[in-house]
């Protein structure tokens, strides 16, 4: 009998002896992909999947991602620049990779395979629409080409998204500007006290300031944009 090859063997491919390849292969698929499409950097939008298309929340997400979208298209530029980009569930990213598309911008989304299965959102371009395993792999795809990030209300996975964009921007791990909104101030007030860990000593006071704050659309889009025009035009494709 005829064997596979080891790549084309299912057993094998799927063992833990290739989990070295297939940490790989999520970092080379999704880089040949962005690549294809002419897309250097992105404009993350984090934020719960729990949300419902009507709150006052992915409202303003699907308003902001239009906006930006628009700006972005506007640009001179050969590059598709600043593209949105979601974790592609429901939620606030439907709502953000919606904003995007009637803008008739190309937008992605970077789904995770979970216990609980959900279809990526059908707001998202196809060829940019993708599905990983492994969360630290989908992570630095939503670093990697970040030039900003938008943070709505979310639970747990919203959270740790955006205390790693803190720690790399605190740390300096992450080399260029990053912008980061916290859109909703009275839950990101309830919900993290970071005035509390400077009294504890555990963050500096300019720690704080870290991320800007805000219930407005026009402020974030005027914030962001005035931020990615001084730090990121004429930069594609800066790195961590």
């Amino acid at each position: 009998m005829k064997k596979a090859k080891a790549y084309r063997d299912p057993t094998f491919i799927n063992s833990k002896d290739a989990r070295t390849l297939r940490i790989l292969a999520e970092y080379l698929e999704p880089k040949a992909r962005f690549e294809a499409q002419g897309v250097e950097d992105t404009i993350v939008f984090f934020g719960s999947a729990r949300l419902k298309p009507e709150s006052k929340y992915c409202e303003a997400a699907h308003s902001l991602a239009f906006r930006l979208t628009q700006w972005s298209k506007a640009l001179v530029s050969k590059e598709r620049r600043f593209v949105v980009c979601t974790g592609g569930g429901p939620g606030i990213m439907a709502a953000a990779n919606r904003g995007a598309s009637e803008a008739h911008g190309l937008n992605a989304g970077l789904s995770i395979s979970l216990p609980r299965e959900e279809d990526i959102n059908p707001h998202v371009t196809r060829e940019l629409a993708f599905h990983f395993h492994y969360f630290f792999m989908r992570k630095f795809w939503f670093a990697y080409l970040a030039k900003a990030i938008i943070v709505f209300p979310g639970g747990f996975g919203t959270l740790d998204e955006l205390f790693e964009a803190l720690t790399l921007v605190q740390t300096k791990k992450m080399k260029k500007p990053m912008p980061i909104v916290l859109f909703g101030t009275e839950y990101w007030r309830e919900v993290i006290d970071f005035d509390a860990l400077v009294r504890h000593g555990t963050i500096s006071a300019g720690d704080v300031e870290l991320a800007y704050r805000t219930d407005s659309v026009d402020e974030a889009y005027d914030w962001v944009t005035a931020q990615l025009t001084e730090h990121a035009l004429g930069k594609p494709g800066a790195m961590l």
